[in-house]
């Protein structure tokens, strides 16, 4: 049964479904660079909790004004004087919303501008696909601010980046943007112009694509980087196994053995 998404429920993110199945989130604190304070977590946990039951084909996520996040709200951390415990359990939700989106089986598209920093860069991470253009930088900056990361930089930044550049970034408060920032990972598409109106075209395609064949892309892969080699392969057969042989890719196929269909063209 399909549940229904309540966007009424949400403040700290705006939510708007467009057409297709597209849905689009936007982090909606600019006047904080979109830094992240518990409510904003609750509720990306409660957005893609829902999501892959309600529906949603893909998902733009993007951040309003000039910044997609500045990272962990630090007024609110400094303000809040935590104990251990408590951070950790903060911690904790982070991660349970970094991981509904990494592996809730929806193609998520990131449009990154301005800062992508701290937890913004690991909010990004969590994310399948990332857009950047000329205004875009991301950073570690925790080694200067006398934190770590605990929101799953040391995993997925690490797997964009590898380990010495992740470490290079957190103890010398390295800045990556433009080129290099693309060529060492941390965004598959630069742009010139609107990273919002790629992320939408890559949404738009995405989103054409059968749903079971996005969840297992979208999902299973990140279980099977988690795997020894062995588990890995036969989780993958287990899941081509079901992939390959739905009902709904048989028009597909056919449309392929007769020609009918689009063939793969170098740009």
């Amino acid at each position: 049964m399909t549940v229904q998404i309540d966007i009424t429920r949400f403040s700290n993110l705006a939510v708007e479904e467009r057409e297709n199945g597209v849905w689009v989130v936007t982090l909606n604190r600019p006047s904080k660079r979109n830094a992240l304070d518990s409510g904003t977590v609750e509720e990306l946990v409660d957005f893609f909790s829902v999501a892959p039951r309600a529906g949603v084909r893909a998902i733009v996520l993007a951040g309003a004004g000039d910044h997609f996040c500045a990272g962990l709200d630090l007024v609110e951390h400094h303000d809040e004087d935590r104990s251990p415990a408590e951070f950790m359990h903060l911690c904790l939700r982070w991660h349970e919303a970094f991981n509904k989106m990494e592996y809730g089986g929806v193609p998520i598209i990131a449009a990154l501008q301005g800062a992508v920093v701290g937890g913004g860069l690991e909010l990004a991470s969590s994310a399948h696909v990332r857009v950047m253009n000329d205004t875009t930088y991301f950073a570690l900056p925790e080694g200067q601010r006398g934190l770590f990361t605990g929101g799953g930089a040391t995993i997925r930044v690490t797997d964009l980046v590898g380990k010495s550049r992740m470490i290079d970034m957190m103890l010398m408060g390295r800045v990556y943007s433009g080129e290099e920032a693309e060529k060492v990972g941390l965004a598959q598409y630069r742009v010139e112009g609107s990273v919002f109106d790629k992320a939408m075209e890559l949404a738009r395609r995405a989103a054409e694509n059968l749903p079971l064949s996005n969840f297992a892309i979208c999902s299973a892969v990140s279980h099977m980087q988690n795997m020894s080699a062995m588990d890995a392969a036969y989780a993958e057969s287990v899941v081509a196994g079901v992939v390959n042989t739905q009902p709904d890719a048989r028009a597909r196929l056919a449309a392929f053995a007769d020609k009918s269909g689009a063939r793969i063209r170098k740009d």
